[in-house]
């Protein structure tokens, strides 16, 4: 099967197109590289067997879309493409839906125009905003309160959208929407792994702290109404995550419509997270404690039971100091990400 990832040079995208090229696949990889990483589709490449092809360009680009589409003869598209950083997205959200809304609209017309019929998105939890409670189910109520969980959100609806007007005219578009929580880890091999810039992930901030790439982390409120009183989420390890990925486009069936949570079913708090990257690294380090920030509910956490029950599903990295064992590997061997 020929698959196009879209952000195939990001980190969940290049930690895709991995574990496609082991299932046997044949991967065309689309990436702007304004976040993602040349340096992973070569390291990629190495075990690609001439199964791998990468195009440089945005996911919006219709002629280059649509021309990389005919060529390689794209069966199914798994969209990872987006900027994703929340505050980012309230200081700049006219960026935010240019890159991932009217970009995914793009990708899905250049998909209409050749004629593939499998989508497969990455959504996000943060378009159910701050939920009324918790674990977070798929009938959880959707009212995002960023801009970057309103982009994701509009793409959401234009599948759903663009999916009941291909019924209408006969036609067998399939498409899911996976809404997942922290990604966090790397893969065991340390082929690919997480490099942002700027990182702000709490698992590789914690861990550039044990480092001493940074002086000290700051915690975000310590007034919560949790056990320990910082924020509590769900953390899903990035290859767990992928394989959710490649469990529904397994199952996709023609006029499928598919909408699934991806986590663990519970949740650690920063301070859970802290002493984590404490007993792994064998490292300590400051701590600072500040306010809350506005808009960083309490506690966000999944139930996963939809895709076990249906697709057999479930996280395997499900103790926090494996996942963190596995970013920790990818850090000391790349202290500066790709880079070195």
């Amino acid at each position: 099967m020929a698959i196009m990832v879209t952000g195939g040079a990001g980190y969940i995208g290049s930690h895709a197109v991995k574990q496609l090229l082991e299932a046997g696949h044949t991967v065309v990889a689309v990436d702007n590289l304004v976040r993602g990483h040349r340096q992973a589709i070569d390291h990629l490449g190495t075990i690609a067997e001439g199964r791998l092809s990468f195009v440089e360009a945005d996911t919006g680009d219709r002629p280059a879309i649509e021309a990389a589409l005919r060529e390689h003869g794209v069966d199914t598209v798994m969209h990872f493409a987006a900027l994703a950083y929340v505050g980012e997205s309230v200081t700049e959200p006219l960026r935010y839906y240019r890159a991932n809304t009217a970009s995914a609209l793009g990708l899905i017309e250049a998909c209409d125009t050749v004629g593939v019929t499998r989508f497969i998105f990455s959504s996000t939890c943060a378009t159910y905003g701050e939920p009324p409670r918790v674990p977070m189910d798929e009938h959880t109520p959707q009212s995002p309160v960023s801009p970057y969980g309103v982009s994701k959100l509009h793409v959401e609806h234009i599948l759903r959208d663009y999916a009941e007007a291909c019924r209408r005219n006969g036609r067998d578009f399939a498409y899911a929407a996976l809404r997942y929580f922290n990604v966090a880890g790397s893969d065991p091999d340390g082929l690919v792994g997480e490099d942002h810039q700027p990182e702000t992930h709490l698992i590789p901030v914690v861990i550039q702290a044990a480092m001493g790439v940074r002086d000290s982390i700051t915690i975000f409120g310590t007034d919560y109404d949790t056990p320990d009183g910082t924020c509590i989420r769900d953390y899903v390890h990035v290859c767990d995550l992928v394989a959710a990925h490649i469990a529904v486009m397994d199952a996709l069936k023609p006029g499928d419509e598919r909408f699934y949570n991806l986590g663990i079913g519970n949740g650690m708090s920063v301070r859970e997270i802290i002493d984590a990257v404490k007993r792994v690294s064998g490292k300590d380090f400051t701590i600072n404690e500040g306010e809350r920030r506005a808009g960083d509910p309490s506690a966000l956490f999944a139930d996963p039971s939809k895709i076990e029950r249906e697709l057999g599903w479930s996280a395997e990295y499900t103790d926090i100091d494996h996942i963190v064992e596995t970013a920790w590997s990818w850090f000391q061997k790349h202290p500066n990400g790709y880079a070195g």
